[in-house]
């Protein structure tokens, strides 16, 4: 994959055609309704690793200053800025973002949201404490970009998590066939298979980025619907560690 953008336009398109539903609970962002308490329990476990933010205050991550790259419409933002973090969310869907900065008006937070690249983001010399990208990578046009921006906007020793779907068959029957044609939980055409990242590779391609993960975990379904972490890593998973330099 190479390119000059880490912006895949057929993607971004998509997203917009939905840009209005990212707070609806039952809708087609339904699945990362039910993914989201398992994905801020990841990235709090990642950023207390790395002996940064304090666990035993009400606002354990307050004075933190982090990046969600592919906020979409601010699912992961908002409870972390609950958290106290200073939150930034940028997204290359203008309907995202306006459903990001509208929900948020709504819930009387205060996160800057942008759209852009995480690229065009680097470029201005921005960076954070921790920057994350949930349910992103695999729909980006330039692996190899996109993780060297994400190195580019942390601060040496500053904490990465990335959450994504292994190109396996388990992931190809349901993350892919099963959602999107079977129960059509979410819009057909969502992911690309071939887009899917196994985690040996993503280990290698952000180590060539500089960016070491120390952590990998699996993400799987519960019977009530929601999702734990646990050793399998054969559909969904997320790895963490940090800038290295």
């Amino acid at each position: 994959m190479t390119g000059n953008s880490t912006i895949d336009p057929q993607d971004r398109d998509r997203f917009d055609a939905v840009g209005d539903s990212w707070w609806d609970s039952r809708g087609p962002m339904k699945p990362l309704h039910l993914f989201t308490p398992v994905r801020i329990d990841f990235i709090k476990s990642a950023i207390f690793r790395a002996n940064i933010g304090n666990k035993t205050q009400t606002a354990p991550l307050e004075g933190l200053e982090i990046l969600d790259i592919g906020c979409g419409g601010g699912l992961l933002c908002e409870p972390l800025a609950r958290l106290g973090a200073k939150m930034m969310g940028i997204d290359a869907s203008p309907a995202a973002i306006e459903a990001a900065k509208a929900h948020s008006k709504i819930s009387n937070l205060s996160i800057s949201y942008a759209e852009m690249s995480s690229e065009n983001l680097a470029e201005t010399g921005a960076q954070f404490d921790v920057v994350y990208a949930s349910e992103v990578i695999e729909h980006v046009a330039d692996r190899q970009l996109f993780l060297a921006s994400m190195a580019n906007l942390l601060k040496p020793g500053g904490v990465f998590i990335l959450t994504t779907i292994n190109r396996s068959l388990p992931a190809l029957a349901f993350a892919k066939f099963a959602m999107e044609y079977v129960v059509q939980i979410i819009p057909k055409g969502t992911h690309d298979y071939h887009k899917f990242i196994r985690p040996a590779e993503l280990r290698a391609e952000c180590e060539t980025a500089g960016l070491i993960v120390d952590t990998t975990s699996g993400f799987v379904p519960t019977p009530s619907g929601g999702f734990i972490q646990a050793p399998m890593t054969a559909i969904n998973y997320g790895v963490s560690g940090v800038r290295t330099s």
